[in-house]
């Protein structure tokens, strides 16, 4: 998982919590399955793995590049999002429980942006609605909820 810094380990540890419980109880593996049962997955590869996850990016920044509720967000970035787009990518990836790509503190990358409640708010809409875009089913959005609001949360700095 990426690192969030010391202040904010406590929405890391969420994170791994709700993971780690699905595990045990089954929810999230891919090692084992009850007889007769396919195995089951991670978010990651419920979305579909790299090619899910570079999906849900791709229409993450489509949204925030086009919606006027966005507007507060996308000044935050430059121009040419491609760069954002492949950081989010890697960032999502190892979250997600995939491959763990990104090697940054999230927290240090936020940090020169004015980011509150507003802002929260305007990231978090983006990704629901390209979760439900991306056809994501609707269990894994109700799994990623609250992980996801306490990721932006703990972003916010003002």
């Amino acid at each position: 998982m990426a690192d969030f810094g010391d202040r904010n380990a406590g929405v890391l540890i969420q994170v791994k919590a709700l993971t780690d419980a699905r595990t045990q109880s089954g929810a999230m593996r891919d090692d084992t399955s009850p007889a007769g049962q396919p195995p089951q997955k991670n978010p990651y590869d419920m979305i579909g793995g790299e090619a899910g996850v570079r999906r849900l990016v791709d229409r993450f920044y489509d949204i925030m590049d086009s919606e006027p509720e966005a507007t507060a967000i996308r000044a935050m970035h430059a121009a040419d999002l491609s760069p954002m787009r492949q950081r989010l990518f890697e960032f999502m990836s190892g979250w997600l429980g995939g491959p763990r790509l990104y090697n940054r503190c999230v927290m240090s990358a936020h940090q020169p942006f004015a980011i509150g409640t507003a802002e929260r708010d305007q990231w978090l809409k983006c990704m629901q609605r390209a979760l439900t875009d991306i056809d994501a089913d609707p269990a894994v959005r109700k799994l990623l909820e609250q992980p996801l609001f306490s990721m932006a949360d703990a972003v916010r700095n003002r």
